[in-house]
């Protein structure tokens, strides 16, 4: 009898540890590379994994997280290595290098396999008729004011133009005081300051750096911008360090007070009041050119979501793609990103519930989105190139109209 019993309880032993064995071996674990959770609130984009957890108890998910530049080294290496994450967060800039490359997978086939709707994403980026990305939320990038600053040098306006934004600056940088009025990022590691910095100048206006395809760098509408930002270096209102700097490290800057205007993402208004709840800030569109009264294009940028070509999860990769796209959880997630959303149908909160986001809004509703690099070849590469043209310039080894000329050649050999 007590042989029974003791064989009875080593079965239910084994049973148990059959069972979780089963229950561990079913569990897939899926790697999602991002920039965004140090951007948003702290926990929030663990508590929306935690939820996708919740409702797909098959897959656990193990969030690779750090800021922008560091991310994408990492997605650098992983690429080129077979080793990326298997979720992808991406720069629209990436995307076309990284398809080339064979690092990123197609999602039709994924799609098409899963039922998923793709009516729903208000864009999807494209490449020889495949889809690679999904912009799950996009980003507009205002022109950041410290109003105490402004208040103490006595400009009373947001500079709505080119003159008007040279004169604050001017009344703004106090050189004893280490303090200045705009901040330029050019590091050549992650030259996205190109981008957003640089290019804006032209957007607003209205104008562009392509024509029919090709590149058109050496229009008078980007040497202007060009000359523009050589006059503001020259005067000395851009804080030192050009050259070095990166996103963050203007954000930084910021932050700290010593430059009173940036260009910047909306998904740093959090990381601002965070870093400096006491920091008296606004948000303005970006001022064109002395005379443009039109509708003034606005840099964003997207997060951008894929799924690594090399995963061997795939489907579960894309479970998580779909559900980041939902309207439910996009608006969950546009919302505390203070961001546009990604679905069509979804709706953020806080235009509703914050002065700053709904003034955003209005100068979202009054522009249009502008950004010539999404889904051009080697995209990232063209950014550095006209970097380095843009440096020499602006160590006076060579006019706007030269840097312009020679990074048009560097660009051509790419088209």
């Amino acid at each position: 009898m007590k042989a029974k019993k003791t064989l009875a309880v080593v079965l239910a032993s084994l049973a148990v540890s059959l069972f979780s064995v089963t229950k561990a071996s079913a569990e897939t674990t899926i790697e999602f590379i991002q920039w965004w959770a140090p951007e948003l609130p702290a926990g929030s984009f663990r508590a929306i994994m935690d939820d996708f957890e919740a409702q797909n108890p098959g897959i656990k998910v193990k969030l690779v997280s750090g800021p922008y530049s560091a991310t994408r080294d990492q997605i650098v290496v992983g690429a080129a290595s077979g080793t990326l994450s298997d979720v992808v967060g991406l720069d629209g800039a990436w995307v076309n290098g990284l398809s080339k490359q064979g690092a990123i997978a197609p999602l039709d086939d994924l799609m098409t396999a899963s039922g998923f709707d793709a009516s729903q994403v208000a864009a999807i980026i494209k490449l020889g008729g495949s889809s690679y990305m999904f912009p799950v939320a996009s980003f507009i990038y205002p022109v950041f004011v410290n109003l105490d600053q402004f208040a103490a040098a006595g400009v009373e306006n947001l500079p709505r133009n080119r003159t008007e934004f040279f004169d604050a600056a001017k009344k703004l940088t106090d050189e004893s005081m280490n303090r200045y009025g705009w901040v330029l990022p050019l590091s050549l590691q992650t030259p996205n300051g190109v981008q957003n910095d640089v290019m804006s100048w032209v957007w607003a206006s209205g104008k562009s750096m392509m024509k029919d395809g090709k590149p058109d760098l050496v229009n008078e509408d980007v040497v202007g911008a060009l000359e523009f930002i050589q006059s503001m270096y020259d005067a000395g209102v851009i804080s030192p360090g050009t050259f070095a700097k990166k996103e963050q490290d203007k954000v930084e800057e910021f932050v700290n007070g010593r430059v009173a205007m940036m260009v910047s993402s909306l998904a740093h208004i959090n990381l601002i009041r965070e870093r400096n709840p006491d920091l008296n800030f606004t948000i303005s569109d970006f001022p064109a050119v002395d005379g443009y009264d039109g509708r003034r294009g606005l840099p964003y940028a997207s997060w951008g979501i894929g799924v690594s070509a090399n995963s061997e999860h795939k489907e579960e990769a894309f479970k998580l793609v779909a559900y980041l796209m939902s309207t439910e959880v996009n608006s969950r997630l546009v919302s505390i990103a203070n961001a546009f959303p990604g679905n069509v149908h979804a709706t953020p909160d806080f235009v509703a519930s914050d002065e700053l986001f709904a003034k955003a809004f209005e100068i979202f509703q009054t522009g249009y989105l502008a950004n010539e690099f999404v889904g051009l070849p080697v995209a990232e590469e063209l950014m550095r190139m006209f970097d380095e043209e843009i440096q020499l310039m602006l160590d006076g080894k060579q006019t706007a109209a030269e840097a312009a000329a020679k990074a048009q050649a560097k660009w051509e050999g790419e088209f």
